[in-house]
Parts: C-alpha cells; structure tokens; sequence
C-alpha cells in the first residue's frame, strides 16, 4: 500500500541504497571502506587525459570532432558499449575512435589491449550512432595507442564485418 514505510535490517557497516537510513552511507562512519577512492580518479584522469591527447592529434590531422564519449545502456543498469571520440573526415566518413593507453608497452601494449569483446562493443555502440542517419555515411574505426609517451594512430583498425 502507498505511504507504508519500510525497515531494513542489515549488519552494521553495510549501505543498503533503498533503506531508510541512506544517509548514513554518506557519514564519515561508512567512509571507512574508502572504495576505489584512490585508483577511480587516478584512472580517470589519466584516461581523460589520453583522450585530450588524441583528440589534439586527430584534430591536427583534419578531423573534426562531433561526440565525446558516446554511451548506449544495455539495460537499466549495464552499459553496453561507448565510443571516446567520433570524428568525421575531410571525405565525410564518420570515425569510431577508441584511445587505450598504458604506462608501458609490456604486456602487449595499448593495441593490443583492444580486444575482440571490445570491438564488439565499440560496434555496438557505432551502430546505435548511425541510427539517427537516414543514409548512414562511410564509417571506419580507428585506435589511438598510447604507450608511455609515445602516440600510434591506427587507421581502420579493425572491421564491423
């Protein structure tokens, strides 16, 4: 019935968002765990900042930015697939951008690190963009690579076929 309010009973320490004391979770008491609060950011702003860099490297290179991050939701509550940077060329193509970055090449480097689960989902994602075109336009999808200081734009990385 409407206007019933509802209890929860839960272990101390742990937020439950619904309850009534949501609050709480907000005190300086349920800091104490403190989640992701030095990585999160630091992540963050470094991928922020590989995306500036690639943007300004796109940008010299003729390309003209018309979205930033484009997301589409699976659900409610699961993201399906994001795009960094849609860029359109001098010829018209649309193109997908996906920016990886790492401090390093080990481990295979940023390229590699663009896997085929990411793809899909970056095809996904390009594909609910193309929606909103009556004639879609050619499109490509490229990869910056970041590795350390070093930039590799890589040019139709990989196919939606």
């Amino acid at each position: 019935p409407m206007g019933v309010a509802t209890t929860y009973s839960v272990a101390a320490g742990y937020c439950w968002p619904p309850a009534a004391a949501w609050a709480a979770c907000l005190s300086r008491e349920a800091s104490m765990f403190n989640w992701g609060s030095r990585s999160k950011p630091a992540t963050k702003t470094r991928g922020d900042a590989a995306e500036d860099a690639a943007l300004t490297h796109l940008q010299r290179a003729g390309l003209r930015l018309l979205e930033r991050n484009y997301r589409v939701a699976a659900g409610p509550s699961r993201h399906a697939g994001e795009v960094d940077l849609i860029l359109q060329d001098g010829d018209g193509t649309l193109v997908f951008v996906e920016v990886r970055a790492r401090a390093d090449a080990s481990h295979g480097g940023a390229a590699a690190s663009v896997t085929a689960r990411k793809q899909q989902r970056l095809i996904y994602a390009a594909q609910h963009y193309l929606l909103r075109h009556a004639s879609p336009p050619p499109c490509r999808f490229d990869v910056v690579a970041i590795d350390g200081e070093t930039l590799t734009w890589l040019p139709g990385a990989f196919d939606a076929g």
